[in-house]
């Protein structure tokens, strides 16, 4: 995977984010393990959507959940797939396609 250290992309308060399959990190960034794994679920996800759906997707879901409770970000599913199995160094190999779904409905509250 290819990772491009810069100060424009991403912008805001992100420390990276994967356009088509390549990383773009803020420059004071390191790219860890957990980081580049949490891309790399990213990428198989864009794969099974062919890209172009994975990003229509992404938009629409996260101003779906704009208004919900909680950080819309966090709550995409695509997002509560990468965060939850980013540590898991043998996630991918055992992954099923579109695992992502299971992540749509909202958390339950505990």
């Amino acid at each position: 995977m290819k990772i491009i250290y810069n100060h424009i992309i991403p912008f805001g308060d992100y420390a990276a984010i994967n356009l088509f399959g390549i990383i773009f990190c803020q420059a004071d960034v390191k790219a860890t393990k957990s980081l580049i794994q949490h891309e790399l679920i990213h990428t198989a996800q864009m794969r099974e959507m062919l890209y172009v759906g994975f990003y229509l997707w992404y938009i629409v879901e996260w101003l779906v959940r704009i208004p919900m409770k909680g950080n819309a970000y966090f709550n995409i599913s695509f997002e509560r797939e990468a965060y939850l199995h980013m540590y898991e160094a043998n996630y991918l190999l055992k992954r099923k396609h579109f695992k992502w779904m299971k992540y749509i409905r909202r958390r339950k509250k505990r």
